[in-house]
């Protein structure tokens, strides 16, 4: 099988290069250029394509793709709804993921951000490197016996409700499926119960029709005043523009953002010469309340590590015709 990675950084041709020694069969050409109707061209000659959640596998990429004869499309992380599955269906095209690569780098994110948003640690280093030592604005409180509501309880939401346990927090939780290995110390409720009970609340679901825009203006206002949120799932998730408002609202004492709306452009790219006009971005980063990371919640040695080997897999059983678990439309 010969595939083409795009949008390939530093990091993904070394852990990739590092796996494909045991895959003799599996030959990669890496490009920097990201997947989408532009450049879907460039497949000519190849079998499969690895792509990755800012990539653009809509209708019309995947038309390209079908005519250069690409029979895989690869994705190299757990989402797909970037994905045009009718389309890929109709064609042929065999789509597969990588469901779980690392749980706790994605958990521990996003209490990284939980805890950096309620002490204000991006503000208090900022205020230190300017020799300011006082304590104005970095007021936090503790998450010992506070309630923590975690809205997706999969792999990656079971890892924040262990850490959460941790921390000595109650545990509320709200999904369709409940985890069994989660019931001595989480209660499940209903998501109105979850919002209007919990200090914390992070996000941890996938993104589909019935989860989009699940936090907006109205279950807003069912939260506590003074809650911390958390997104580390999908941005469209969030209603951004709902979500600035309840920011001046006072409703937040803090939300941290791994994902958002407005970051297909930002992911992964270097944008400090630019003016970003118009950009909701900017307006998040104008609270001090908030704190914005650039969908890193994957990136530890163990997640790229486990990425590579569960997306080498996929292609080989691709090639060999095998059934697997990470099939997104078998």
């Amino acid at each position: 099988m010969k595939i083409l990675f795009y949008d390939t950084k530093n990091y993904d041709r070394e852990s990739f290069d590092e796996i494909l020694k045991t895959f003799p069969e599996i030959t990669i050409e890496y490009t920097k250029s990201d997947l989408d109707p532009r450049t879907a061209a460039l497949a000519e000659g190849f079998d499969a394509v690895c792509a990755f959640v800012s990539s653009n596998v809509g209708t019309q990429t995947l038309e390209i793709l079908h005519a250069k004869k690409i029979r895989f499309v690869l994705m190299r992380c757990a989402g797909f709804n970037n994905v045009d599955l009718d389309t890929a269906k109709k064609y042929g095209i065999r789509v597969m993921r990588v469901p779980g690569y690392s749980p706790e780098a994605v958990a521990e994110h996003a209490m990284a951000l939980a805890l950096a948003s309620n002490r204000r640690l991006y503000k208090a280093y900022n205020k230190v490197r300017e020799n300011d030592f006082s304590l104005s604005g970095l007021m936090g409180f503790n998450f010992y016996q506070k309630t923590a509501g975690i809205i997706g309880t999969g792999k990656i939401g079971a890892a924040m409700c262990r850490i959460c346990h941790g921390f000595g927090m109650k545990i509320l939780a709200y999904d369709v499926y409940r985890n069994d290995s989660l019931k001595s110390f989480v209660e499940y409720v209903s998501l109105e119960k979850l919002l209007s009970d919990s200090d914390v609340i992070s996000l941890h679901c996938p993104l589909m029709d019935s989860t989009y825009h699940m936090i907006n203006i109205d279950t807003i206002r069912q939260m506590k005043d003074g809650v911390i949120l958390v997104n580390t799932s999908r941005g469209a998730l969030v209603k951004t523009d709902d979500l600035i408002e309840g920011i001046r609202l006072h409703k937040f004492a803090g939300v941290g953002l791994d994902v958002y709306e407005e970051e297909t452009n930002n992911v992964f790219e270097d944008r400090s010469d630019e003016i970003l006009e118009h950009s909701t971005t900017a307006r998040l980063l104008s609270f001090p309340n908030v704190m914005i990371t650039s969908h890193q919640g994957f990136f530890t040695r163990e997640a790229l590590t486990s990425i590579a080997s569960v997306t080498l897999q996929n292609a080989a059983d691709a090639i060999s015709g095998k059934a697997s678990a990470n099939d997104v439309n078998p």
